[in-house]
């Protein structure tokens, strides 16, 4: 398989120089792998529909996370882990196709552009969100890894995305267990909303490149608390809008704001100090001080 040809800057000290040059190769590669998973697609009206909120922007957090860490343990970064990133980029964007609906976050907006049922309509959006989840499955059950090494990859997914993970923080999320008026509840949603996704992401990595137990418990950790520490560094950079009582519920409402960016602070340098141990661990750590340091 061709190799991703990537910049040798697993030294440099600033995270936003190393990611400026070693993500974009990668985020042109998957999401030209994204592009070509809808081709043949019928109706043909339905591939442009499908395509749509791929080609929206955002900064493919998660894909990078999945290849950083099959890197860290040093797999070669070939069409295989491409792939394996592609798909939690697929559960993750469906995910946003679905909480714009009008039945959910009713937005008209995402990343600057018009939503899917914006542009479509509710029907198209919900197939669409619909064809993006079930292609990621698609995608893993086609990777050429060893059998049982594929199974252990779909069902991590599986878990991350549904009411296990995601999917359940989401009806956390949307009321389901009741008003989240305190710190537990609030970490219990995020973990499934935004944490289960990230850990996957990274787990997954680890899974293709062959990690041992000791390896993903050590990627799980990571995992876990930027899964955290990322949505409190989104709850800082969204302090302002979310302030109402009309808005929802934040680490920044129930913590304030210097005690919100030291528990994010506390559970970075816990994260790389979890994977410091790993053969290639720098780019899991730009990715992580990136993700958290954009709140201040």
């Amino acid at each position: 398989m061709p190799v991703v040809q990537v910049p040798n800057l697993w030294r440099a000290p600033e995270p936003k120089a190393f990611l400026a040059e070693w993500s974009p190769p990668l985020v042109t590669r998957v999401d030209e792998f994204l592009n070509s998973r809808f081709d043949g697609a019928w109706p043909s009206s339905f591939v442009g529909a499908c395509r749509y909120p791929l080609q929206t922007g955002g900064k493919r957090f998660r894909p990078l996370l999945s290849l950083a860490s099959a890197y860290a343990f040093g797999a070669e970064l070939d069409d295989t882990l491409i792939a394996t990133a592609a798909s939690v980029e697929l559960i993750h964007t469906y995910s946003l196709v679905h909480d714009d609906l009008p039945c959910m976050d009713d937005d008209d907006e995402r990343r600057g552009n018009p939503t899917v049922h914006r542009v479509y309509d509710e029907a198209t959006a919900l197939l669409v969100g619909d064809s993006l989840l079930t292609e990621a499955f698609s995608v893993l059950a086609g990777l050429d890894l060893e059998p049982e090494i594929v199974v252990s990859m779909v069902a991590e997914l599986a878990r991350a995305a549904g009411p296990h993970g995601m999917v359940g923080g989401q009806a956390g999320d949307i009321g389901l267990a009741g008003e989240v008026r305190d710190l537990d509840t609030l970490l219990r949603v995020h973990q499934g909303k935004t944490g289960a996704l990230i850990q996957a992401s990274v787990r997954l990595g680890a899974l293709a490149a062959g990690a041992n137990e000791e390896g993903l418990g050590a990627i799980s950790v990571f995992g876990r608390d930027i899964g955290l520490a990322f949505q409190m560094a989104d709850d800082l950079l969204d302090a302002e809008e979310d302030a109402g009582s009309d808005g929802p519920p934040s680490y920044v409402k129930l913590l304030g704001d210097r005690k919100t960016l030291d528990r994010a602070q506390s559970l970075l340098s816990n994260a790389i100090k979890a994977v410091s141990v790993l053969p290639r661990p720098q780019a899991l750590s730009a990715l992580a001080r990136f993700a958290i340091e954009r709140s201040h």
